[in-house]
């Protein structure tokens, strides 16, 4: 069995779409097609894809049903993991959740997911994103230190719920990690933070995350490794819609 990731598909078969970008950029165009059919070369029923989070701009479940339908037509387990813009998932409802779309969609949070012999382990995260101030060549001179407080606050409560995740599984005898969060593990400003140092502390082998898109969003936080740790971005259209292998062929 192998581990496939990917995140932000921003479905919309039964909502308004939202983001301009994805009128005039041509990666979007019929990505939702261009993205089964890869599914379907890919991932065999034995395999795991995750959802790196941004799933559907519906509003609430009812405006979502089609593109979790969508979802659930697709190859494999699908584990689901939260995204900014996911507001069709309260954490606090998780529960609800799973209880409706068991066994065929597993929505992650607070929790961890098996995997062989290691523990899926995921949160939304959070970063602060600015407003950044760049002198001419790009450096940044000045940020938002109002705004940096209430990030940290947000960063804050993240952590305690990817701690709660990491204890859970470690309770039950985990001791291989895959982390996964949707926003980046940094912003432009850092070069570590709470994210990084937790993946550390608990030896996480890899850490997934999404939500940096278009080619200037791209590079905003780690890629490669660092400290021992594999930080990898899996943003749909960073992909361009071909599902990322995390982990292959493990027993």
């Amino acid at each position: 069995m192998s581990l496939y990731a990917i995140g932000d598909l921003h479905l919309h078969f039964q909502s308004e779409l939202k983001a301009p970008g994805q009128l005039n950029d041509p990666v979007w165009q019929g990505h939702e097609e261009r993205f089964r059919k890869n599914c379907e070369a890919l991932i065999r029923p034995e395999d795991t894809l995750v959802l790196v989070g941004d799933h559907s701009w519906g509003k609430d479940l009812s405006a979502c049903e089609e593109d979790l339908e969508y979802i659930c037509s697709l190859p494999g387990r699908k584990i689901l993991t939260r995204g900014n813009h996911d507001m069709f998932w309260d954490a606090g409802k998780t529960k609800k959740l799973n209880e409706i779309y068991v066994p065929r969609l597993l929505f992650l949070q607070d929790d961890y997911a098996p995997y062989g012999e290691y523990a899926i382990v995921a949160t939304k995260g959070f970063t602060f994103e600015g407003p950044f101030y760049l002198d001419r060549s790009g450096k940044v001179i000045a940020y938002d230190r109002e705004k940096a407080q209430h990030a940290k606050k947000l960063v804050d409560r993240e952590l305690k719920r990817l701690r709660r995740s990491f204890e859970a599984a470690r309770g039950d005898g985990y001791r291989k990690f895959i982390m996964f969060l949707h926003y980046p593990p940094t912003n432009i400003m850092e070069t570590a933070s709470g994210f990084t140092d937790m993946a550390e502390e608990y030896g996480a082998q890899k850490v997934i995350y999404a939500h940096c898109h278009g080619k200037r969003r791209f590079r905003d936080s780690i890629m490669g490794e660092r400290n021992g740790v594999e930080y990898q971005l899996v943003s749909g259209d960073y992909l361009e819609w071909v599902p990322y292998k995390v982990l292959g062929d493990e027993k």
